[in-house]
C-alpha cells in the first residue's frame, strides 16, 4: 500500500499489526517456505513533561524515525538477524521528475518491479520506500535494499500515475533518475468532479469537521451509521456539473443499499444505487468530436469479498460491476472491481483504500448539445454475508470523475 496504508489503531483495544488488509492492503501468501523479517520497529512514548506541544512531540519522533538513526547498532547485530539487510547491502536513489502543471504534494514510491504499487505483497520478499517530492521535482531515498524496483509517482490534482519499471539499486552506490511525467489525456477535458487525490474525502461525510466532538475530527472517522442517508439525500443523488457542490451534493460513499444502522432499523434502497450526474454541452464542444472518454477513479470499493481477497462461490457479487449509462444508451460502460481489489473502507472509517480506475471510451454521438445525464449504477439492493459486525451492503467510493472529448 505504501503511503496510502492505513488501518484502525484503536477501538476497545490498541492494535499493533504487522500486516492487515482491512483497507485493501495485500497480505503475503504465508505458505510453506515463507520467510520474512519485519522491522526493526519500536514504540516511542514521549510526554515532554506535560509542557510540550503536539508539534514538538511529533518533531522528536520524526528525528528518531530517520532511517539513519541507530544504523550502526543494527549493522552490528545484522549477522544474528536472518533476512535483515545491513548498510553494506543498501544503496540510494536520487531523481528529478518534471511534474505536470497543477501537481500538488507529489510522492515518489519504490516497490516491486512490474507490480502496481498497492500490490507489493505479491512478491513476498519485496520492499517499499517512499518520499515527498520537492516543488522542483527533485527527490532522494537513502538506505534502499539492493535490487530492482518500480518507481511510481502520483500527485493531487493529476489523473493517473507516472510509472517506470527496472530501477536498479546497487549496494553502496547512488542511482540517478531523470524523468518527465506526461499526464494521461484522452482529448479536451470537458468537466471533472472531485479532486484526483486517491481519496473520497472531499465529498459529504468525508473530510468535513465534526463539530459535535471535542477535537473536531473529520466526519469519516465517525461511525458510518451515525449519518442519516434519507436526511442527507431525500431524493437520492442528482448532481449538476457547474452548479452543485461536491461537498454537499455527493456522498463520500455510493451505497447499493443503506442500513440498517445501530440506531435505525430502516433499510433504504430506493434512492441509493443510482446516482445521476447532469451536464450541459454546446454544439461547439461537440463539433468534429469522434470519441469521448469517461474516467472513473475509485478511492475504494467493497465487493462481496469484503477485505478478504477470497472468492466465495455462493456470493453473487464477488466481482462488482459499476455501470455508467450515458443518456438513453441501453448498453453501459462497465468498470469491474475484482474480488481481490475489494476493501472494507468507509465501514472502517477510511476514505482512501485500494484504488481502482478505468478509462472508458465511447462514441461522441452518444452525447448531444443541451442537457445530458450520466447514471452511475450499482446493482439494486446488493449485499453479502458478513461474518463481522459490518454493513452487508456493496459500495464504492469515488476519488474523481472526468469527461473528455476528442
Amino acid at each position: 500500500m505504501g503511503p496510502l496504508h492505513s488501518d484502525l489503531t484503536v477501538d476497545g483495544n490498541v492494535y499493533n499489526y504487522i500486516v492487515s488488509n482491512h483497507h485493501g492492503e495485500g497480505t503475503p501468501n504465508i505458505t510453506n517456505g515463507f520467510d520474512r523479517t519485519f522491522g526493526p520497529q519500536f514504540y516511542l512514548f514521549n510526554g515532554g513533561k506535560g509542557t510540550a506541544s503536539l508539534q514538538e512531540l511529533r518533531s522528536e519522533a520524526e528525528e528518531i524515525a530517520n532511517p539513519h538513526w541507530n544504523a550502526a547498532f543494527y549493522d552490528s547485530i545484522a549477522k544474528h538477524v536472518v533476512g535483515y539487510a545491513s548498510s553494506s547491502q543498501r544503496g540510494s536513489v536520487k531523481g528529478t521528475v518534471k511534474l505536470p502543471k497543477g501537481a500538488v504534494r507529489p510522492i515518489a514510491i519504490l516497490t516491486a518491479d512490474g507490480q502496481y504499487f498497492q500490490d507489493n505483497s505479491v512478491v513476498p520478499g519485496s520492499y517499499q520506500y517512499w518520499t515527498d517530492i520537492n516543488t522542483d521535482g527533485s527527490f532522494s531515498i537513502d538506505r534502499v535494499k539492493e535490487g530492482k524496483y518500480r518507481l511510481t509517482v502520483y500527485a493531487e490534482g493529476i489523473f493517473g500515475d507516472f510509472v517506470r519499471d527496472g530501477v536498479i539499486i546497487h549496494a553502496g552506490k547512488e542511482t540517478t533518475l531523470h524523468d518527465i511525467w506526461n499526464q494521461e489525456s484522452a482529448g479536451t477535458e470537458v468537466w471533472r468532479i472531485g479532486i484526483p487525490d486517491k481519496s473520497s474525502g472531499e465529498f459529504r461525510r468525508g473530510n468535513a469537521r465534526d463539530t459535535t466532538h471535542p477535537l473536531h475530527p473529520p466526519e469519516y472517522l465517525i461511525y458510518w451509521g451515525a449519518y442519516d442517508w434519507r436526511a442527507d439525500f431525500p431524493d437520492g443523488i442528482n448532481y449538476t456539473v457547474g452548479t452543485s457542490d461536491p461537498a454537499i451534493d455527493l456522498n463520500s460513499a455510493h451505497w447499493s443499499v443503506f442500513g440498517p444502522t445501530a440506531n435505525d432499523s430502516h433499510v433504504e434502497y430506493d434512492t441509493t444505487n443510482d446516482w445521476n450526474v447532469h451536464f450541459k454541452l454546446n454544439s461547439k464542444q461537440l463539433d468534429k468530436r469522434k470519441t469521448a472518454t469517461l474516467t472513473l477513479q475509485l478511492a475504494a470499493a467493497k465487493t462481496a469479498a469484503g477485505n478478504t481477497d477470497v472468492w466465495n462461490p455462493v456470493e453473487p457479487y464477488n466481482n462488482l460491476s459499476l455501470e455508467s449509462y450515458i443518456n438513453n444508451q441501453a448498453d453501459p460502460l462497465t468498470l469491474i472491481v475484482g474480488f481481490n481489489q475489494s476493501s472494507s473502507c468507509i465501514a472502517r472509517s477510511a476514505v482512501s483504500c485500494y484504488q481502482v480506475s478505468s478509462r472508458m471510451e465511447f462514441p461522441a454521438d452518444w452525447l448531444h448539445a443541451g442537457d445530458n445525464v450520466l447514471r452511475l449504477h450499482l446493482p439494486f439492493n446488493a449485499t453479502d454475508t458478513e461474518t463481522a459486525i459490518l454493513p452487508a451492503t456493496i459500495y464504492v467510493q469515488y476519488d474523481a470523475i472526468r469527461l473528455e472529448l476528442k
